[in-house]
């Protein structure tokens, strides 16, 4: 087994170098870096004796996102699914070459690359456990900011989505959070459809 602290250390300095900054807390960090702790802490909470691999993996869940932009990509629903599959193969190489420079074994280094290319998503509980915690970070985090930019159709069916991704243990989680009134009205709305 290699040394999973070190990794989590190389995705971070990786993350740190994002140009995009997000505000928390007054202070501007860049925005990749945020995630991937969001994402950690998340982690945690939901399945505190999570192992080093769905750990590494949930830490590098937008290792260097910034790198790939939406827009080199062609408008629309097609261009917007090369995208995230494209991201999902990066994330894992990227994942996977820190993990290898750690002493990570190829087998251990393959399970990673699966968990984040969402390789058999229902059969797999590490790679479920990572779209939980995938999804309630953007619930908890994102969602407000992003129903503001989107129609709330839209909103609704993306939270539908989202919704059917999710395990048991993440829904759970999801509606233990405590949303603004207007991310919680749309998360209601999709709920009920």
């Amino acid at each position: 087994m290699g040394n999973v602290e070190r990794a989590l250390e190389m995705i971070d300095a990786a993350n740190a170098r994002d140009p995009n900054l997000e505000t928390v807390c007054g202070e501007k960090q860049p925005k990749e870096l945020v995630y991937g702790r969001r994402m950690s802490a998340c982690l945690e909470r939901l399945a505190p004796g999570a192992s080093d691999l769905v750990r590494i993996a949930a830490r590098a869940q937008h290792i260097e996102r910034w790198t790939v932009p939406r827009d080199s990509y062609p408008e629309g629903k097609k261009g917007y699914h090369r995208w995230r599959t494209d991201l999902g193969r990066f994330h894992a190489d990227r994942a996977g070459e820190i993990m290898a420079a750690c002493g990570y074994a190829g087998t251990e280094i393959g399970k990673v690359r699966a968990m984040l290319r969402k390789k058999n998503l229902r059969s797999d509980p590490d790679t479920q456990l990572l779209e939980d915690t995938i999804c309630v970070v953007f619930l908890e985090n994102y969602l407000s900011g992003f129903s503001t930019r989107h129609d709330p159709e839209k909103i609704v069916d993306i939270l539908r989505k989202t919704w059917g991704k999710m395990s048991p243990r993440g829904r759970e989680a999801a509606l233990a959070l405590e949303l603004g009134e207007d991310a919680r009205r749309l998360v209601e709305r999709a709920l009920a459809q």
